[in-house]
């Protein structure tokens, strides 16, 4: 269940990434929008790809990517808040929504790893 919110979040914002890539463009601001477009869509791919992982080994290093990706994507998303490209409440919803994913790969890996979670 949880793996399939995590799917369906992240490949809803792979969504809002894209929009906010096409809204970057008509800016004429192409080094970040290329750069968030990759992570941002990167998240909901590796999520896919550990769908059909080759093991316990393959599935966590799947979501791992996706954690890196998410990470990054947050970076992306505080440098266009802090630039200008984007306004507060953008900023807010989007990072609100990578950070939720993100701390939905944590748990994922921490299950898959076999570890306790921390209270």
């Amino acid at each position: 269940m949880a793996e399939s919110k995590l799917r369906t979040q992240s490949l809803d914002f792979a969504v809002s990434i894209i929009d906010l890539v096409k809204e970057l463009k008509q800016k004429k601001e192409s080094i970040i929008s290329n750069q968030i477009g990759r992570s941002g869509t990167s998240i909901g791919a590796n999520i896919r790809e550990a769908q059909y992982a080759h093991g316990k080994a393959d599935f966590v290093a799947r979501l791992q990517i996706a954690l890196k990706e998410a990470n990054e994507t947050g970076y992306w998303l505080e440098l266009l808040f802090r630039t200008g490209y984007i306004d507060e409440n953008k900023y807010q919803e989007l990072d609100n929504a990578c950070t939720a994913i993100r701390v939905m790969l944590i748990h994922s890996i921490r299950t898959a790893k076999g570890e306790t979670q921390s209270p």
